[in-house]
């Protein structure tokens, strides 16, 4: 096994076809075959299969492309670090923003590493705390902000940010900042839901039971983009953190107000993975997001979030 062959593993089961894996690798089209064969060969099973839409990897090639995939990250990684100018962090860099998150943190975090650390290769991967959690177990991420989740055996976990959900709908309903509405009368409209599973699907069924209310789920969604769509369109009123609706507040998009008796909250944490040594990349990069976390609630663009 050697690098060629992991490389034109991964390639084709990225794109679906040999051709194109030997356009992307500069190299004619019977290498890339050749190389596939060479890892049936020394693994003793198909990784792949020929199907009408291309080339389609079996359970086995999969399992073995995400794997490589990986072990070519790190080394990617080791290149960078071990090569670097004197004096600069080097590296590659991957960070993991909660969904609702992104809008306030994304931008200004990729401006302030390429400003103070051109150094570092930044790839930023949003998600649901959940997926994220996954992917820093994984080893597919290297920090994280997550949310309500405390040190575990893999992870270490910071506190941040403190914060309300919100209850948002259109400008004609004309909720205030300034007056909470209790969870029984947000519930009597239909609610626009994350799906079941989500973590904030179960913060505010939680506080619905303890407030003894029945939800009207209008329509279930994984996308917090697409509840804000919905909402729009007239469908129900939705629950979001309120910093995953700032910028909707600010352009006059949706109206909003905190929820009350009972108050759904939630903790954004930053969670890395317990290893004996953190790259000085990753740490660059770490004290980067909680400087913009911070400087996001010190600054108002994350309502009601109160630093930890």
């Amino acid at each position: 096994m050697d690098l060629k062959q992991l490389k034109a593993l991964v390639l084709v089961a990225d794109v679906g076809s040999v051709t194109k894996a030997a356009e992307l690798l500069h190299v004619v089209q019977p290498a890339v075959t050749r190389y596939i064969r060479a890892l049936e060969k020394e693994f003793g099973t198909p990784l792949f299969e020929r199907t009408r839409l291309g080339m389609r990897p079996t359970e086995a090639g999969a399992a073995l492309a995400e794997r490589a995939r990986r072990a070519l990250t790190e080394l990617d990684r080791a290149r960078a670090e071990l090569t670097p100018s004197p004096g600069t962090v080097t590296g590659i860099v991957t960070v993991g923003l909660l969904a609702s998150t992104a809008e306030t943190l994304a931008e200004p975090l990729v401006t302030a590493v390429l400003r103070e650390h051109p150094g570092v290769e930044l790839r930023v991967l949003t998600a649901y705390s959940g997926h994220l959690q996954q992917w820093l177990d994984a080893g597919d991420v290297d920090l994280s902000l997550l949310y309500d989740l405390t040190s575990t055996p893999s992870l270490n976990v910071t506190p941040l940010v403190d914060e309300h959900l919100w209850v948002a709908a259109g400008p004609a309903e004309g909720l205030r900042a300034d007056q909470p509405v209790p969870l029984a009368d947000v519930v009597t409209h239909p609610l626009v839901m994350p799906q079941p599973g989500h973590g904030l699907y179960s913060l505010i069924t939680n506080a619905a039971h303890e407030a003894g209310a029945a939800i009207d789920v209008a329509v279930h969604t994984n996308s917090m983009a697409l509840q804000k769509q919905f909402t729009l369109a007239g469908h129900g009123w939705t629950i979001l953190p309120s910093v995953g609706i700032a910028e909707d507040l600010e352009n006059g998009v949706l109206t909003a107000a905190p929820v009350t008796e009972p108050e759904i909250r939630r903790t954004v944490v930053l969670g890395m993975p317990r290893t004996v040594r953190v790259a000085p990349a990753v740490q660059v990069v770490a004290n980067t997001l909680v400087r913009e976390v911070r400087a996001a609630v010190d600054g108002g663009r994350w309502p009601s979030g109160q630093l930890r």
